[in-house]
C-alpha cells in the first residue's frame, strides 16, 4: 500500500476525518464544508502517531538542505517538535500573532543563524497559515526549503499561494484520495463521492448552495 492511501485509511481508522454531506461542519471562515479533518486526535493513538511521525520524518528528508524544523501554532506544533525529535534537528514554532505579553514573540525558539527551515502543518487547506508562518520566518532571516503537512485539500488557492512565492510544499496524504478510500471502505456511498468531489471543486460554490437550499 502506498503512503498516501495508508494515512488515509489510519485516518479513518481512528475517525479524525469526519464526512457529512447532509450536515456539513462550518468552518472559522463561515464556510460550510462536508469534511471535518482533526489530526490532533492522532496525537491519541501511539500506533498511528508512530506511522505519522516515521512518515512526516522520512518526508522531511527529500527537501534539500533542510537543517531545522518549524511547527505552525498550534496544531502543528507537536508534529513539527516530534519530527525534530527524530531527526535531531534545533525546533521553533511560529504564533498566529505576536504575544501579547512578555517577550511578544512571533517565533518561539531560537534557531541557528542561516538556518534552512522546513515548516511542518498538520493540514493545508487554503495555505493561508502557513504563508503567514514562512514570511514570519523569511522576516527573521532564515531560508524557508518548503512546508510539509499531513492532509491538505488540494484547493487551486494552496497551489496558487505557494507557487507565487516559489515555496514547495508536500502532504502525505490528500482530499482525493480520502475520497476515493472512503468509497472504496463503503465509508462512504456513491452519490456522496459525487457531492463531496463537487464541494472540493468549488467550496464556496457548494456552501452557498447548501445554505440558499436550507
Amino acid at each position: 500500500m502506498n503512503l498516501a492511501n495508508n494515512i488515509a485509511d489510519r485516518l479513518m481508522q481512528i475517525n479524525a476525518i469526519k464526512l457529512n454531506a447532509q450536515n456539513p461542519f462550518t468552518w472559522a471562515s463561515g464556510l460550510r464544508s462536508p469534511i471535518y479533518c482533526d489530526n490532533r486526535l492522532i496525537l491519541s493513538f501511539p500506533e498511528v502517531r508512530k506511522i505519522v511521525v516515521a512518515a512526516l520524518a522520512r518526508e522531511a528528508l527529500s527537501f534539500e538542505s533542510m537543517n531545522a524544523i518549524a511547527g505552525v501554532a498550534t496544531a502543528g506544533i507537536a508534529w513539527g517538535g516530534l519530527v525534530a525529535d527524530r531527526l535531531e534537528l534545533p525546533f521553533c514554532y511560529v504564533r498566529n500573532k505576536p504575544k501579547e505579553h512578555g517577550m511578544k514573540n512571533l517565533i518561539e525558539g531560537q534557531l541557528p543563524e542561516n538556518s534552512k527551515v522546513l515548516v511542518i502543518e498538520d493540514l493545508i487547506s487554503t495555505g493561508g497559515s502557513s504563508m503567514e508562518a514562512v514570511h514570519a520566518l523569511q522576516q527573521s532571516g532564515y531560508e524557508v526549503v518548503g512546508v510539509l503537512s499531513i492532509f491538505q485539500y488540494g484547493f487551486e488557492s494552496a497551489f496558487e499561494k505557494f507557487n507565487a512565492q516559489n515555496i514547495k510544499f508536500k502532504s502525505l496524504t490528500d482530499f482525493q484520495t480520502l475520497l476515493v478510500r472512503a468509497l472504496q471502505a463503503k465509508y462512504i456511498s456513491s452519490p456522496d463521492y459525487e457531492n463531496l468531489k463537487s464541494w472540493n471543486l468549488n467550496p464556496k460554490l457548494w456552501s452557498d448552495a447548501f445554505v440558499n437550499h436550507n
